[in-house]
């Protein structure tokens, strides 16, 4: 199992840490919403190799069959290493390249933005302003930024491994050739 759940986690993992790198610079250019959008449809495309590391494990280890608590294991644990994966490229990112660390000061501007054109009373935008402002600074911390950016990808990968597990599931009697249905071998 280590090998198919190394294998498909990196390769899932490689492929949203490099949409990461590649989307994250023109975010400026393509607007937060858009930039939201296109992050999660790539985290989407990334998780598609949860399908096919479970099936990989099914076909190749399980011999065919797989229950689904083994399918979504191995496909809970792909999800982790992709996370971990992406969650790394992201702190290098954001401590690290110099014009990320305008980043969260960015998107504060964005979202204080929002709730000044939301059209709630000054109370309200000064309260929101408030917590927007306390999140930019626990952003500073790299336990807090990594434990928010595990959260992005996770629930997703969670979805996707649940999906694919229910789908991918099939006992040994299903999986074996020589039966035509229960207990009736094929005589070919």
């Amino acid at each position: 199992m280590r090998k198919t759940v190394l294998t498909f986690g990196l390769i899932s993992g490689a492929v949203s840490g490099l949409m990461l790198v590649l989307t994250m610079p023109f975010i400026g250019v393509i607007g937060f919403d858009r930039a939201e959008v296109l992050g999660y449809a790539t985290i989407v495309l990334s998780f598609l190799l949860l399908y096919v590391g479970i099936r990989s494990y099914r076909d190749n280890i399980g011999g065919g069959a797989i229950t689904f608590g083994r399918a979504f294991t191995v496909g809970i644990l792909i999800t982790l290493i992709s996370c971990l994966c992406y969650v790394a490229v992201w702190e290098v990112l954001y401590f690290k390249v110099g014009s990320m660390r305008q980043f969260m000061s960015q998107y504060s501007a964005h979202m204080a933005d929002q709730v000044r054109a939301s059209g709630v009373n000054q109370q309200a935008i000064d309260a929101q302003l408030r917590e927007i402002a306390r999140y930019k600074e626990l952003f500073e911390n790299p336990l807090f930024n990594s434990a928010i950016t595990f959260l992005e990808p996770f629930p997703i990968g969670l979805i996707i491994t649940f999906l694919s597990a229910a789908i991918l599931r099939k006992n040994k009697m299903a999986a074996s050739p020589d039966t035509v249905g229960p207990g009736v071998r094929n005589i070919d």
